[in-house]
């Protein structure tokens, strides 16, 4: 065998082994592609999504469906071929991993970031419907998530509202951080929160972490005084903010009577303030592309994210754009008079 020969042949093996190795190492990009669509006006196991107490509800046909996308998870393996599948598909997309998650997110903080944010979300999006309806509400300090193995673990609940921490009484999230950094050191502290309507003492001994403050492992938040009970029932894999504008438009149509939809199949994101802003989200054309999939006649696209939606197929669907809530009401109700009505669009320049 000729030197040339061996020559070639080596280069052969070193160029398998590369693409070998290129199919298996994971690399720093994380996908994003279409997800499920939830219909919040529908019902699960014979139980409405959208539940009222002390309030008079409006069950009507029709759909407002949340949208969603999947993405690689933080500790999740993304290899050459499926990123090359994920750039050449029409619907999905590929981002560097640090655009999306920091250095050291792990599944479970990210999982426990999505569903407290999902609390939260639900609370402003209960708030903004509302609001809507000319309610006036008082805000609250509640808890959106408790730590794994932290001192408050078994003790304090998601959703418990927070009275008075120690001596503190708590009126805004700062307080909590305060009073545990002003507590005796290895005492326990008295937590006095309103669970199911009822107030009650938990003891809590807070623990110091390696910077040398001291936790008891929960994240407060910013809640509202209701004055009527409403919940929405979202499966626990569904996580996030992104979903405020269509809980809260569902909750409103729940509350009021008639339909905001006429009976038709209406798609739509975007985050919501208690006044009824409408924010961004991310994934707009994976999210946008699920609605389409899932046979919406119209998708409500939230005003700042109108630079990224060009080149979305969106088929027979329509696109409107949406700023506030109360614009996103006066939009539905055009739409459902006169189906080739003019609607708010990103290609506006005005909100």
């Amino acid at each position: 065998m000729s030197q040339r020969t061996r020559a070639g042949l080596l280069a052969l093996c070193l160029l398998a082994v590369l693409w070998g190795a290129a199919f298996v190492v994971p690399l720093p990009y994380v996908i994003y592609s279409p997800g499920p669509t939830v219909d919040i006006l529908a019902e699960t196991e014979g139980q409405e999504t959208v539940r009222v107490t002390g309030h008079k509800a409006y069950y009507d046909d029709g759909e407002l469906r949340m949208t969603t996308v999947y993405v690689s998870t933080p500790e999740e393996a993304v290899n050459l071929p499926e990123l090359l599948q994920a750039y050449f598909a029409d619907d999905d997309a590929v981002w560097p991993k640090s655009s999306v998650y920091a250095p050291d997110e792990t599944d479970e903080s990210n999982d426990r970031e999505s569903a407290g944010a999902m609390v939260s979300s639900q609370d402003t999006a209960i708030a903004a419907a509302l609001t809507q309806l000319g309610e006036e509400l008082d805000p609250i300090v509640d808890i959106v998530d408790v730590t794994p193995g932290m001192p408050a673990d078994g003790k304090l609940k998601v959703r418990d509202v927070l009275v008075r921490v120690g001596d503190t009484e708590i009126t805004e999230p700062q307080d909590v951080l305060d009073a545990i950094e002003g507590a005796p050191r290895g005492e326990p502290v008295p937590f006095v929160v309103r669970r199911d309507d009822k107030q009650r003492t938990v003891e809590v001994t807070p623990q110091e972490m390696d910077d040398g403050a001291y936790r008891v492992g929960f994240t407060p938040g910013v809640g509202f005084d209701f004055p009527y009970r409403v919940s929405v029932d979202i499966p626990d894999s569904i996580g996030g903010p992104s979903a405020g504008l269509m809980m809260s438009l569902a909750i409103y149509d729940t509350l009021t009577p008639g339909s905001l939809t006429d009976g038709a199949d209406i798609a739509g994101t975007g985050t919501i303030t208690p006044s009824g802003k409408v924010g961004p989200i991310g994934g707009i054309q994976q999210k946008i592309a699920a609605a389409r999939d899932a046979g919406a006649d119209l998708f409500l696209v939230p005003a700042d994210n109108c630079d990224g939606i060009g080149g979305v197929d969106t088929g027979d669907m329509r696109l409107a754009k949406a700023s506030t809530m109360n614009r996103a009401v006066e939009t539905l109700a055009d739409w459902v008079a006169d189906r080739d009505a003019a609607l708010p669009s990103c290609k506006d320049s005005a909100p």
